[in-house]
């Protein structure tokens, strides 16, 4: 059971504590992630260069990492940073972002998660099954939509999401117009969102570091749903008022700046798999 209170207690220990959240994230959409840690209370800080990066990590509440856009000294500063996270206790997310569509990249991925612990693992469905050498239908760095998650394919989905929890002891965030979030024992899918996240370059990078941010509080599931339902829930009410993709995002910001716990508690749409509340 995934109680709203234990979202809410996470949420204000966050924007209490002000965590220093230490992003490794692609140059496209770097100021918005930056802009998004700040929207809920954290401190981001973006360096990167292999030189300083291990010294950052080590002063910081949670590591974000994503494969978007990725560079060699990217991914050199990424293996440094994520053996600091691991030796120092540091939680970290990382976003598998292109898996399906390069080699360079799932190689990597595999490397990292292999020689290094993570908290979660976020990617589309698609990244997902590429990360478990399953065929998928991936369409550049977006997800096919012949993966999509649906009723009639959730029974092979969730046991996916599963194994891969427990293959790398993680939390297993796998995003698209239903999410599928688990620990390894019990899944959960959550309906929240809109089109529109998917019209605006980046939101798949801004909820990555929103998980990232709340993972400060050394609760990974719980970062992982806060997150993804903060995410999907601005998404929803941004859409509502806006005039077109510009003004969507600017919404966006907006409305997870603003969210109150009770916006939270009476629009979070999430529910066990299997059917369960």
């Amino acid at each position: 059971m995934i109680e709203i209170e234990r979202l809410t207690e996470i949420r204000r220990r966050t924007m209490e504590a002000g965590p220093l959240i230490h992003c490794l994230t692609n140059h496209i959409t770097i100021n918005d992630c930056a802009n998004m840690v700040l929207a809920v209370g954290g401190r981001p800080i973006m360096a990167e260069h292999p030189a300083e990066v291990q010294e950052i990590t080590a002063t910081a509440g949670s590591l974000a990492m994503n494969l978007g856009n990725i560079t060699d000294e990217r991914m050199k500063s990424m293996r440094l940073s994520a053996q600091t996270a691991a030796e120092q206790g540091i939680p970290s997310v990382f976003d598998i972002v292109g898996v399906a569509c390069s080699r360079l990249r799932l190689d990597f991925a595999k490397e990292l998660l292999k020689s290094q612990p993570v908290s979660v693992i976020k990617g589309n469905i698609s990244e997902m099954k590429a990360l478990c050498g399953v065929a998928n239908s991936a369409r550049g760095i977006d997800a096919g939509e012949a993966d999509a998650v649906r009723v009639d394919n959730q029974n092979l989905v969730i046991p996916m999401a599963r194994e891969l929890a427990k293959q790398y002891r993680a939390v297993i965030v796998i995003t698209g117009a239903v999410d599928v979030i688990t620990d390894g024992n019990d899944a959960w899918l959550m309906e929240n969102g809109c089109r529109e996240l998917s019209r605006v370059t980046g939101t798949g990078c801004m909820l990555n570091v929103l998980i990232g941010t709340y993972l400060a509080e050394k609760d990974a599931l719980g970062a992982a749903v806060l997150g993804t339902a903060v995410m999907g829930i601005g998404g929803e009410l941004a859409a509502k008022e806006a005039e077109g993709i510009g003004s969507f995002k600017v919404k966006l910001f907006d409305h997870i700046d603003t969210l109150t716990d009770k916006v939270l508690r009476d629009r979070i749409r999430i529910k066990k798999a299997g059917g369960v509340s």
